[in-house]
């Protein structure tokens, strides 16, 4: 199958390219990675009227990683950030759910930040996003805006992000001290879209005990759904029958809703042990399986 005609614009500055989606407006498509746009576009599922191919504007492939956390740009691709050591070291998080998208191939192509704007609910990094309290930066001619998590998600495959506007960054916030994460998914193959998948936050006090825990769960609802289970302390069996219980999973051709409940206890449990276990550790690293 082939695309609908669209006008090409190929902008080598962020001005350019905000200015051109400023005149396309809701008739404007962003092209980054495209591993997600193209077969949209071959399928007829999306008509842009214009394309806004960003690929050459090199600013926005800069990653910064500091104390504070990373903060990665529109153009990094999926493998450049689970290869780089600096943002495994402040925010391990981010190599363990990478290392579960999809396959070599497409990660070499694939953008963290197109990931999130494509905002599927079966999609391992709106979850990480979501769980840390991470946000998205976007930008329009002569505006700009931070978009936390908890408002950028609306609905599956919907962002929270306006016609002429461009998503320049997301930003990813560090571990605290004695923090540990981990990321469990089930798919039919390696690299598939999950049927269920769980990513875990756990911090640890001074005695080793636990003084927080997070899940996002995915494939299991619209948006990522992220909750606090730290009331449950270690006993990770009891913190996942609670994140069953608020779970609304549907049946699909590939599950029943009864078995996404199910996988979703078992994921809970397997993730927060892992992250609790990193969490005591000393490289925090954590787990993705």
């Amino acid at each position: 199958m082939k695309p609908a005609p669209f006008e090409y614009h190929a902008p080598r500055e962020v001005d350019a390219a905000l200015d051109a989606l400023a005149e396309a407006g809701a008739e404007g498509k962003v092209l980054a990675g495209g591993q997600s746009l193209i077969p949209m576009l071959n399928m007829r599922l999306a008509a842009p009227a214009h394309l806004v191919d960003i690929n050459r504007v090199s600013a926005l492939a800069a990653v910064e990683t500091t104390a504070r956390g990373v903060r990665v740009g529109a153009l990094a691709r999926h493998a450049q950030i689970f290869r780089s050591a600096p943002v495994a070291a402040v925010q391990p998080l981010l190599r363990q759910a990478l290392g579960l998208v999809a396959h070599p191939a497409i990660r070499s192509r694939g953008t963290v930040v197109g990931s999130l704007v494509h905002a599927d609910p079966a999609a391992e990094l709106p979850a990480v996003l979501a769980l840390l309290g991470g946000s998205v930066r976007l930008a329009a001619r002569g505006a700009e805006r931070e978009v936390a998590a908890r408002d950028f998600f609306v609905g599956p495959m919907e962002a929270a992000i306006r016609p002429g506007e461009l998503a320049v960054s997301a930003f990813f916030p560090a571990l605290g001290a004695r923090s540990g994460t981990a990321f469990a998914e089930v798919a039919r193959r390696h690299g598939d879209y999950a049927l269920a998948g769980v990513c875990a936050l756990v911090v640890l006090d001074e005695d080793l005990r636990v003084s927080a825990a997070r899940v996002a769960c995915i494939g299991v609802g619209p948006v990522p759904l992220v909750l606090d289970v730290s009331g449950h302390g270690a006993d990770w069996a009891s913190a996942a029958r609670a994140v069953q219980d608020e779970a609304e999973p549907e049946a699909d051709i590939h599950a029943t809703a009864e078995y996404r409940r199910h996988l979703l206890g078992v994921l809970t449990e397997r993730a927060l042990r892992a992250a609790a276990r990193s969490a005591g550790s000393d490289d925090g690293e954590g787990e993705g399986g």
